[in-house]
């Protein structure tokens, strides 16, 4: 029996050290199927998904998913702790419970209590180990407790450096590509050389902003569960949208611009690949068509009102179509897990944004400075008929 308990403890201690490890320190990909952390999200993200579903108020549901991902992570840690005070407390009943108890508590309890204060390094004083394994693992026991304090102590800034730089540029993209962002609002206001260039910058911020998405939340995939402060906005909408705005330069754009949204579809893409084979190794099903071949042909036309020279045709069309087959099924089975829509090609119907205000008291400006400066040379051609008169 005692053998028995001395194996438990040390595959709970080996399991719970290993799946902390590989969360909290190893910067790559965590592998096993029957890690303590992915059971647990797993088994906790379920029934809260399910509650979710059924409040119909948009708010008072992202609300309530905002909640998941910082309590999950507490949760997670005390379901580490938990852990490490079980596997130790069994090694300890496998020696037998050597320890002078004062108050003479069933031996089973004792060695829990032992397990926990030694843990958190209380060191209370009223048990005390009496044989020579035991005071070595009380010793073992007290080393790992400072270094699991420590490593979650180091944890949680690195998790939340990365969740505000995610968020950073999120932000950033309403004022370029509206709120949720899509891929025509987001080319309209780019339009022009001046708008080309901006793109061009753009889409480089984005390309490295989808490599660093890619390696944090790969590293630390609770990142995942972590909702935007706004309900229109999320990082999976955001990385569709550059990716929608990338396949429609790609495929239908000419100029500069195209280039560069090459570079930015292949990172963005790899993001999203990734990411889906963690929450479904086993593939992904394609979702419903965001963007039907009838509303390609709009889809150009506004462009082309808004100034971008078009590859138009049959073989446009084609091209996006293929070009969205190699993310769209994984970004819809991460919606679909997350709880997170994807973003529409085109902006809502009738939705004034603080843009279009902003712009077109621009254009008032322009158009003033505009007949300031036909005043002015009107009166210098005036001036130069009145000096011709005079001689």
């Amino acid at each position: 029996m005692r053998l028995l308990t001395l194996i438990l403890g040390l595959l709970c201690l080996a399991e719970v050290l290993l799946d902390a490890f590989q969360t909290i320190i190893l910067p790559r990909r965590a592998s096993g199927r029957f890690r303590v952390s992915r059971l647990f999200m797993t088994a906790t993200w379920i029934p809260w998904r399910a509650v979710a579903s059924g409040m119909r108020h948009t708010r008072r549901r992202e609300s309530f998913l905002s909640y998941f991902g910082p309590l999950s992570l507490l949760l997670l840690v005390g379901v580490w702790a938990s852990g490490l005070i079980l596997g130790f407390g069994l090694l300890f009943h496998a020696l037998g419970s050597p320890f002078a108890d004062a108050n003479s508590i069933g031996r089973w309890e004792t060695d829990l209590y032992v397990s926990g204060t030694t843990l958190f390094t209380l060191g209370l004083g009223d048990v005390v180990p009496l044989a020579v394994p035991a005071r070595f693992l009380v010793a073992l026991e007290a080393g790992t407790g400072l270094a699991f304090v420590a490593g979650v102590i180091g944890y949680l800034p690195v998790l939340y450096g990365a969740f505000s730089r995610r968020e950073v540029s999120i932000i950033l993209l309403d004022a370029r590509a509206g709120s949720p962002p899509t891929a025509l609002e987001l080319l309209r206001r780019h339009a022009g050389p001046a708008g080309e260039l901006a793109l061009q910058t753009l889409l480089v911020e984005w390309e490295r902003w989808s490599a660093e998405l890619l390696e944090s939340h790969i590293s630390y995939p609770q990142l995942c569960f972590f909702r935007s402060q706004h309900d229109n906005q999320s990082w999976l909408a955001a990385l569709v949208a550059m990716l929608d705005t990338c396949a429609v330069l790609i495929a239908t754009v000419e100029g500069d611009a195209a280039r560069q949204a090459q570079l930015t579809f292949v990172m963005a893409r790899h993001a999203v690949l990734d990411l889906a084979h963690i929450f479904s190794p086993k593939g992904t099903r394609p979702g419903p068509d965001r963007l039907p071949p009838a509303r390609v042909q709009d889809l150009c036309s506004q462009l082309a009102d808004a100034g971008f020279t078009l590859c138009a045709g049959n073989a446009s069309v084609e091209r996006l179509r293929e070009l969205r087959g190699m993310y769209e099924p994984e970004a819809f089975h991460l919606g679909r897990v997350l709880m997170q829509g994807l973003p529409p090609f085109y902006p809502e119907a009738g939705k004034r944004s603080n843009w279009t205000t902003i712009a077109g008291l621009r254009s008032q400006t322009e158009a003033s400075l505009l007949s300031a400066d036909q005043k002015k040379g009107l009166a210098v051609s005036e001036a130069a008929i009145d000096e011709t008169h005079s001689f």
